[in-house]
């Protein structure tokens, strides 16, 4: 067998996508607890995006390998992790290090791939999946014949979330713009343009009465307006403050702002709930039930996935040495669907 070697892609500081750099290196050894997995596919989320301009609410300092979740056959195991996992396709969610060739994980936390997945199709739900589908079902609890609304329906997360919607039986009215339209018409959503002014008069039109859940990763102005279209007893779930990803000054301020905003909402007597939701919530109380919920869930979404439920959107595969022209796509807004590294 030859010799493998490690290859990264380092965030070195504030930068443009150019300024990435390419580290080689050795391949990392699984400690006790550990696997190595050898990458397949890795995807440029945003995140990634907030992470180069400085912007990722608890990014680590610089420099850093940047890469929020990936799929991969596991080629080694350490002490004490099961050795049956090597040779198996699984996904992890790692929040950075993902953009690399071999990457080390807990045992724990890898979460296996079923057969007839590929990997690039596998990474398309693995963050966005798992973020659309407890947002979904853990916190607004959609029911059939329920009206959901999504910002951002041809979205990373927003088109897993119409398509789970949908699935769970909920109509769904998806914010997007103009060229997004007859897609979103094709999965049975009702298309709201958001270049067209007043998005929210628009959707009262749609639905009267509310809608019983919003879906916003916008934040800001839009976070209120989201607030104010929701039916008595809706949910709420913000999920992001991408409006604000080039704004300067602190990072902290317009997710504390949001939370602020939450809470003061929570308090209000109409029966009305709202969420800041957050990936890692509940990981630093108890790391056994946010594995445990994190396998279930992510397992639901590839069985989804399998059934056809959800599409596997893939916007662009490039090498991971293109990673630099992998995030200027990923920022033009011009795709749709996820874009994806490969080794």
């Amino acid at each position: 067998m030859h010799a493998e070697g490690l290859v990264e892609v380092v965030l070195p500081g504030k930068v443009e996508p150019e300024g990435l750099e390419i580290r080689h290196g050795a391949v990392p050894v699984a400690g006790p607890g550990q696997v190595v997995v050898r990458m397949e596919a890795t995807g440029v989320s945003f995140a990634e995006q907030q992470m180069r301009r400085g912007r990722y609410y608890d990014q680590p300092p610089f420099p850093f390998v940047p890469g929020y979740d990936l799929v991969g056959t596991v080629l080694a195991t350490g002490p004490g992790a099961d050795p049956e996992l090597a040779g198996t396709r699984v996904a992890a969610l790692v929040k950075v290090g993902g953009w690399a060739s071999h990457v080390r994980v807990d045992a724990a936390d890898v979460v296996p791939v079923p057969d007839g997945i590929g990997a690039a199709e596998a990474e398309t739900v693995v963050v966005n999946g798992i973020t659309a589908w407890q947002m979904l079902h853990r916190k607004a609890r959609v029911r059939p014949g329920r009206t959901v609304l999504v910002h951002g329906a041809n979205g990373g997360v927003g088109s897993v979330l119409v398509q789970l919607a949908r699935a769970a039986g909920a109509k769904v009215i998806g914010t997007a713009s103009e060229r997004h339209h007859e897609a979103l018409r094709e999965q049975g959503v009702v298309p709201v343009d958001y270049r067209a002014g007043n998005v929210a008069a628009r959707v009262r039109e749609l639905a009267p009465g509310g809608v019983d859940a919003v879906f916003d990763h916008v934040g800001g102005r839009s976070a209120v307006d989201s607030w104010r279209l929701l039916a008595p007893g809706g949910t709420l779930v913000c999920y992001g403050s991408a409006s604000t990803r080039d704004d300067t000054g602190s990072k902290q301020w317009p997710v504390l702002k949001l939370l602020g905003r939450v809470w003061a909402w929570n308090t209000l007597p109409n029966g009305r709930h709202a969420y800041f939701f957050n990936i890692w919530a509940g990981r630093a109380l108890s790391r056994t039930r946010f594995r445990a919920r994190l396998h279930a869930d992510l397992t639901q979404v590839f069985a989804a996935l399998q059934r056809g439920d959800v599409t596997a959107r893939i916007a662009a595969r490039l090498p991971l040495t293109e990673a630099a022209r992998a995030l200027r796509l990923a920022e033009s807004g011009t795709v749709a669907g996820k874009v994806v590294l490969n080794p």
